[in-house]
């Protein structure tokens, strides 16, 4: 299991801010993909886009590994789950808290 810090929280948060990193993760969970084919899928610039699968690696959402010449980038499934248990607890307490708003107006009518 992964202890969540704050700090953590706000690396996967930050790396998943992009849509072009978000896109990344999504090809990369699906399949293990070289980073340059993944390049050939933007229309920028190849270090470009290793800088976004360096973001998502810092974050621990991808690992990569040298297969020859080629780094090949996969997902890492449990640290987006991770994400998905985060949001869950805030969607736990933002409902809970506006369950308590609704009983409060229904106590002034």
């Amino acid at each position: 299991m992964v202890v969540m810090t704050e700090e953590r929280a706000d690396a996967l948060f930050s790396a998943l801010s992009d849509r072009t990193r978000r896109d990344i993760l999504r090809r990369v969970l699906s399949a293990e993909h070289s980073v340059t084919t993944l390049a050939a899928a933007y229309d920028m610039s190849f270090a470009a886009v290793q800088k976004h699968v360096a973001i998502l690696e810092r974050a621990g959402l991808l690992t990569k590994r040298r297969h020859g010449r080629e780094q090949l980038a996969s997902g890492d499934v449990e640290s987006v789950r991770t994400v998905g248990s985060m949001l869950d607890e805030l969607e736990a307490l933002w409902l809970g808290r506006i369950a308590r708003i609704d009983a409060l107006l229904d106590q002034e009518t």
